[in-house]
């Protein structure tokens, strides 16, 4: 089931988004996030913009959110999108109905431009993108620095109709 966020949700996303933080390379943040600063994050993001969850049993299994690209204000209908999924669930489609549910809202919302920067590599991400038309359109080399090792970045794009 897919629903929007509520505050009862934030322990198990923290869970779930400090997995990475701690095991790989797909987010650049290092330390884990608490549930205080998680919250502060759902409260912004969701003043403007959508944040879904996926749930089965009330087990939070993936989110997906929209986030400002840029703060000025000529980039209001250009967003960043994010997904993330429970360890272990990735290959099952969720991530597939969790970014149809997120692309529905924005075009809703008259959203023009998505974007998405993944950390490369990442082929489950490139190809979830890529599989709702995302386009690549920028790859930075080595501009992040994690884990004692260089890592780029790439950005897909997608434009809404």
């Amino acid at each position: 089931m897919i629903k929007e966020v509520t505050f009862d949700d934030i322990q198990q996303i923290c869970d779930i988004y400090n997995h990475y933080i701690q095991n790989t390379i797909i987010t650049f943040e290092e330390n884990p996030v608490s549930y205080k600063e998680m919250k502060k994050r759902i409260v912004e993001i969701t003043s403007s913009l959508p944040f879904f969850v996926y749930t089965e049993n009330e087990e939070i299994i993936g989110y997906t959110y929209a986030s400002k690209w840029k703060g000025r204000c000529a980039y209001r209908f250009s967003v960043e999108a994010t997904v993330y999924l429970k360890a272990g669930k990735l290959g099952k489609g969720i991530g597939t109905k969790l970014y149809t549910a997120l692309l529905n809202d924005l075009r809703k919302r008259n959203i023009h431009a998505v974007l998405g920067g993944i950390a490369l590599p990442n082929k489950e991400s490139q190809h979830l993108h890529e599989k709702f038309g995302f386009k690549k359109v920028a790859h930075f080399t080595e501009v992040g620095y994690k884990f004692n090792k260089w890592i780029d970045v790439g950005y897909w794009e997608l434009l809404l109709k």
